[in-house]
């Protein structure tokens, strides 16, 4: 069955990339016109984007351009989720965590949260739920997940807030490996400041803390630390990899194949790597298909050549979420 279970609707900051990348999105549900680039279709694609903005990412006319574009290519389920520090609700959870102090790093990343934390999760909530009849309409199943991070010593803060609402699954993540968001553009430059096997063993001991947590339905994107190219020779990670491997067995707890960084990032890589993916599937870890995407032109990216990698690695099945419980269906 196609699925693709990890997509955002929006992510900031709101730059002047953000709507140019918006526009290129809102324009791939168009068909070309005569009057490409004049005046007149400047003031359309400008009333477009008005209309965009506006209306924000929880409006009906955005989200049924991700069922359009899942219509087209045959996806089953797909989940939306949303990053937690997009709420403005719980911008006092990433404050305790996330380096936001007066230093070089704190005032780059105060400065992140303020932009993108600004919507309300109550409304995305509702919004999902209230569209998931549309969805089915069309013979597509629309999951409602959110996708939270790890902190090490934030585990009952996150047990409370993860219990607040209903969710189809939990995605659970680790972007920040203490206090350092590490997939932000702006701060790659600490990435040849650091050693990076010192730094890989302790993104991987917070993955491992994530799942142990016992918080999460499936934990995303397990090598993400390599975001911007900068990793150790792999055959360094062996251990690691298989500890993760055996730890997420032990919890019972899935994964995913990502396509994000893949098209979206330096690395050209999905997580996890083949090598990873490989270990992964010999310890028989659950796992789902993910775009990783945040417009609705690029639902289900590069998921045809993912689920041939998993065939290769030995899958015959992914995992599906419906209220917390896993189910498993056949990989197609």
């Amino acid at each position: 069955m196609k699925v693709d279970y990890h997509v955002h609707l929006e992510e900031g900051p709101y730059s002047i990339r953000w709507w140019n990348r918006t526009a290129q999105a809102l324009l791939s549900f168009r068909e070309p016109s005569a009057d490409f680039h004049t005046m007149e279709w400047m003031h359309r694609l400008s009333e477009w984007m008005s209309e965009r903005v506006r209306k924000g990412p929880f409006s009906p006319e955005w989200l049924d351009l991700y069922r359009q574009r899942a219509k087209q290519l045959g996806l089953r389920e797909v989940g939306i989720v949303d990053h937690l520090y997009r709420f403005r609700e719980y911008k006092s959870y990433y404050e305790q965590y996330v380096r936001v102090d007066d230093s070089e790093l704190g005032r780059l990343q105060r400065v992140w949260l303020d932009q993108v934390c600004m919507a309300s999760l109550e409304e995305f909530h509702s919004f999902i739920r209230q569209q998931q009849a549309v969805w089915e309409q069309d013979g597509i199943r629309l999951k409602l997940g959110i996708e939270a991070d790890y902190f090490a010593g934030g585990e009952a803060q996150l047990k409370g807030i993860l219990q607040q609402y209903e969710w189809d699954y939990v995605i659970g993540s680790v972007h920040f490996v203490d206090g350092w968001g590490f997939d932000n553009p702006e701060t790659e430059q600490r990435f040849a400041e650091t050693n990076l096997l010192a730094l890989y063993r302790r993104e991987f001991e917070l993955v491992e803390g994530a799942i142990r947590s016992r918080l999460f339905d499936f934990l995303a994107h397990l090598d993400n630390l390599k975001v911007f190219g900068y990793r150790p020779d792999e055959t360094e990670l062996l251990s690691d990899y298989e500890r993760i491997a055996q730890t997420l067995r032990e919890h019972d707890t899935a994964t995913e194949i990502n396509t994000g960084l893949q098209y979206r990032y330096p690395v050209k890589e999905a997580c996890p790597s083949p090598t990873f993916l490989k270990i992964l599937q010999q310890h028989d870890v659950p796992i789902t298909t993910s775009s990783d995407a945040h417009f609705p032109d690029h639902l289900a990216m590069h998921l045809e050549e993912a689920r041939e990698r998993l065939k290769e690695a030995g899958y015959t099945k992914i995992v599906t979420f419906d209220r917390r419980k896993r189910l498993e269906v056949p990989l197609e």
